[in-house]
């Protein structure tokens, strides 16, 4: 199995898994409490709607996962990131580049354009840069431009999702790159962990499992909506912001939505600023795994289960390999 993560970071990791950034959902609480859990935490750096909100939420994250430490010197507290869109919708991309030199998140996760730039800062501070792509092409381009890590986001991912086969895109990766390999879309187990390393990814990296937390800050009907659906509520459309990615049925018509009669915006709205109710607020997304979710809980519980799920698969393959050699 690959394993280019650093020891600094896999030290304190209970399983590798990261809680993928998600719009209107992840919060700082949910930041620090995965991270506690032995997961990274993450969030979108618009989550916040405002750079004074921003601030003091990067500071509640810092000081909180400082506090953790110090209470308890020998635990498992991961390190945390956040999510910065590149794509040129997003006004406030200089802005936030600073708070990321004052408050110096271990991971930066960057989306929907050249990363150069957020590398150039995050390498200053010793960080690591994890590109989002969902084709050979785009990661090509992420690798040329230093990245330490890339996140493969295939087919049946929640958000803007890919459409790619996750075997045969880590496949395509690999023959090019020996950097961190971070594999999305439709995981939601431990078993589903251990299976994206034996395909050769370092991280897992999960979004819709996380949604239904107690710290999420997704609406609640959202999150029993999650609990309700399967594989087959879920579409695949450039509808809501002009950029295809999976959403909740039931949410789509609930906001008023024709599912026959689906039209792609005029202007692409990444950054959600524009019609901001008709994209994500009231439109919920969700990834094809969302069948695994059966219940809304805290998420030391989620990890605690991923933990044992994995531990699980495992010890089951290797006492098939066992058998085998019998």
């Amino acid at each position: 199995m690959s394993n280019q993560i650093p020891v600094n970071i896999s030290e304190q990791l209970e399983i590798p898994v990261i809680a993928a950034p998600m719009f209107l959902v992840s919060s700082p609480q949910m930041v620090v409490e995965g991270c506690k859990a032995g997961i990274v935490g993450t969030f979108p750096l618009l989550n916040a709607r405002t750079v004074d909100i921003l601030e003091e939420w990067m500071r509640e994250i810092t000081e909180g996962l400082e506090k953790a430490r110090n209470a308890e010197p020998n635990r498992k507290i991961a390190p945390w990131g956040v999510n910065l869109i590149i794509h040129k919708s997003n006004k406030r991309f200089e802005v936030d580049l600073e708070l990321l030199k004052k408050y110096q998140p271990p991971i930066v996760i960057t989306s929907l354009g050249n990363p150069s730039a957020v590398v150039e800062v995050v390498h200053e501070y010793g960080g690591l840069v994890f590109s989002d792509v969902i084709s050979t092409k785009h990661a090509k381009k992420a690798a040329d431009c230093g990245v330490d890590g890339l996140i493969l986001v295939c087919n049946g991912a929640g958000g803007h999702g890919g459409t790619i086969n996750p075997v045969a895109f880590i496949a395509e990766v690999k023959q090019f790159w020996n950097g961190i390999t971070i594999l999305a879309g439709c995981l939601s187990s431990g078993r589903d962990v251990l299976a994206a390393q034996v395909l050769g990814a370092d991280f897992a990296y999960m979004g819709t499992r996380f949604i239904a937390t107690t710290e999420a800050i997704a609406n609640e009907e959202y999150k029993s909506m999650l609990v309700e659906s399967d594989v087959d509520d879920i579409i695949y459309t450039d509808a809501i912001s002009g950029v295809n990615a999976n959403f909740l049925i039931p949410s789509l018509e609930k906001a008023g939505f024709d599912l026959e009669n689906l039209q792609k915006p005029d202007t692409i709205d990444v950054t959600h600023d524009q019609n901001e109710a008709k994209a994500w607020k009231d439109v919920w997304s969700a990834g094809q795994g969302v069948g695994a979710i059966k219940k809304v809980q805290p998420i030391a519980d989620v990890v605690g289960e991923l933990k044992e799920e994995y531990q699980q698969a495992v010890q089951l393959v290797s006492s098939q390999s066992t058998t085998s050699k019998v």
